[in-house]
């Protein structure tokens, strides 16, 4: 059998046996668990609590990262699965990264011994919850800005501030929050139930309702000596952490852009116009070849940065061109899609256009167009111009 419509360039070919077993593994997952449910959980703002310990057991947890119970599987395996669950659902994949390319790798990358043994089994098992608390109400892309702060005490630190867009902070069991200290930026490892900690879901929202998004605030929060995270100092920090979901991101955006061309693909192949299927028509046909060549091509980027990653040469600015690019087109994707869907596209029985309404936050978390283009502007004049 040769290519699929979706993959014209059969970049399957270019997977191994492992990786093929890993994405189809997701993919039925999705089929089975994901899109028949997605409908309702997106229009009641529902985030289906009861998949975690579900995708525990799928090993999409953490996917990335070794020992502790995690899984240890590749970047490019974590990518493939990453983009399978985004063509079920953004809200659902960004799920998946707050927990394990955030959450779970600051605790994995920058804890304690004793952290790691105290959380990151359990968390890659669904059984935990995490979040990560970085975003601030008036310090989004300028993490830098920070005003949440830890003062040590003789007993531990003190936490104040507030932190906004806080995926999964309502249902969490533990966050990690970023905190400015006498010493620079700290994480800081805060249990849900802590004194002094409010939580409140970000509602309504028009984008991520299958998601949760939240605002935080800490009011004089008392935390054990114990809490801060010991490994690093500074903005490196949560950097390292936002650059690994913003690898997932580039994978992801093109499972929702090949949802959405399919969508259109099978309607136009059935939807008749004039005595003819839509599909006959040219002008349907740019469409659809114009999302094609850009899912195919934002594909082969994300398994060339995947291969970078896995031999350990993947850098910042390439993961920006790759977010910023594959979130960008997939976008566009959802919106034709939804052109060719016609009036029946603004409901919930197609996916394109609840799609594109999700797209238009991953195209802000994580760094914005805006950030990105920035990031990428600095690397190839060698001027950083970030602040006018």
């Amino acid at each position: 059998m040769g290519p699929s419509t979706s993959d014209l360039l059969d970049l399957d070919s270019l997977l191994s046996d492992d990786e093929l077993l890993v994405r189809e593994k997701v993919r039925d997952y999705t089929v089975q668990r994901i899109k028949p449910n997605i409908a309702h959980w997106y229009e009641a703002a529902e985030f289906p609590r009861e998949i975690v310990p579900e995708l525990g057991e799928l090993g999409v947890l953490g996917m990335h990262l070794d020992g502790y119970g995690c899984p240890g599987r590749t970047a490019v395996e974590y990518g493939l699965a990453a983009m399978e669950l985004e063509a079920g659902d953004s809200g659902i994949r960004t799920f998946v990264s707050v927990q394990g390319s955030l959450a779970m790798t600051a605790i994995h990358k920058w804890g304690s011994e004793e952290q790691k043994e105290q959380w990151l089994p359990r968390m890659a098992a669904g059984e935990l919850i995490g979040c990560f608390a970085l975003t601030e109400p008036s310090a989004g892309s300028d993490p830098s800005s920070m005003a949440t702060s830890a003062r040590q005490t003789a007993d531990g630190w003190v936490l104040d501030g507030a932190k906004r867009w806080i995926g999964l902070a309502s249902i969490a069991d533990v966050m990690v929050v970023w905190a400015r200290t006498e010493d620079g930026i700290r994480g800081f490892l805060v249990p849900s139930g802590t004194p002094g900690v409010h939580v409140v879901p970000i509602e309504p929202k028009l984008s991520m309702r299958a998601s949760i998004q939240c605002d935080v605030k800490f009011d004089g929060v008392k935390l054990g000596p114990d809490a801060i995270l010991p490994g690093v100092s500074g903005l490196r920090g949560p950097f390292s952490c936002l650059n690994e979901a913003r690898y997932g991101i580039a994978w992801g955006a093109m499972g929702a852009a090949r949802d959405s061309y399919e969508a259109a693909l099978e309607y136009a192949g059935t939807r008749m116009q004039f005595g003819r299927p839509l599909a006959s028509y040219q002008l349907t046909q740019e469409k659809l070849v114009n999302m094609l060549l850009e899912i195919q091509k934002g594909t082969l980027l994300a398994l060339h940065l995947g291969r970078l990653k896995d031999a350990g040469r993947l850098e910042p600015q390439q993961i920006s061109l790759g977010k910023l690019n594959n979130v960008r087109e997939a976008l566009a994707i959802a919106r034709e899609a939804r052109t060719i869907l016609g009036g029946n596209g603004v409901t919930m029985d197609y996916s394109p256009l609840r799609h594109a309404n999700n797209l238009e936050s991953v195209r802000t978390y994580e760094g914005t167009d805006e950030v990105h283009t920035l990031i990428l502007g600095q690397h190839i004049t060698g001027i950083g111009a970030f602040r006018g």
